[in-house]
């Protein structure tokens, strides 16, 4: 067996534990996210969770689960407002220090359009799940968009 050969084999094999990793629980995923002490990272990754959760929830449509789509509505509108409490927490100045504020801002109007699409793909009686879902994430948005463009309340 040749060195590159070896090699393959080993990442074939790490893609494969990393992949059977990912499927892990989203509830536990919440938790970590919640332990992660960093407040702007904290909030990245809860929009990352909220966009694992949006992508699990269209999943679950399509195979007829709508009690997980139910539970991944509820997990997209929690780590929206995961993401806003953790950049509050920071004591930032939207406006001065608006890094961070801008990128949630940005992923959250994401998040609109995809919950959006969703929304539109469903069957008209399954609607108000999502729509419960994205009126949260639009609340978010507006609150981050509020603070980018007026700063912190004094």
């Amino acid at each position: 067996m040749t060195r590159s050969t070896s090699t393959t084999r080993v990442c074939f094999v790490a893609l494969l534990a990393l992949a059977w990793t990912a499927g892990g629980s989203r509830a536990a995923d919440l938790a970590q996210v919640r332990a992660e002490p960093n407040l702007e990272k904290r909030a990245r990754l809860a929009l990352d969770e909220s966009d694992a959760a949006l992508a699990a929830a269209r999943s679950d449509y399509q195979k007829g689960d709508s009690d997980r789509v139910t539970t991944d509505a509820a997990k997209i509108a929690d780590s929206a407002d995961l993401a806003l409490l953790s950049l509050d927490q920071t004591g930032k100045d939207p406006r001065r220090s608006f890094r961070w504020f801008k990128y949630a801002e940005i992923r959250t109007r994401g998040l609109l359009r995809k919950l959006d699409t969703l929304e539109r793909d469903m069957n008209f009686a399954d609607r108000p799940v999502i729509e419960k879902a994205r009126t949260e994430v639009q609340q978010v948005h507006d609150k981050l968009l509020q603070g980018l463009m007026e700063g912190k309340p004094k």
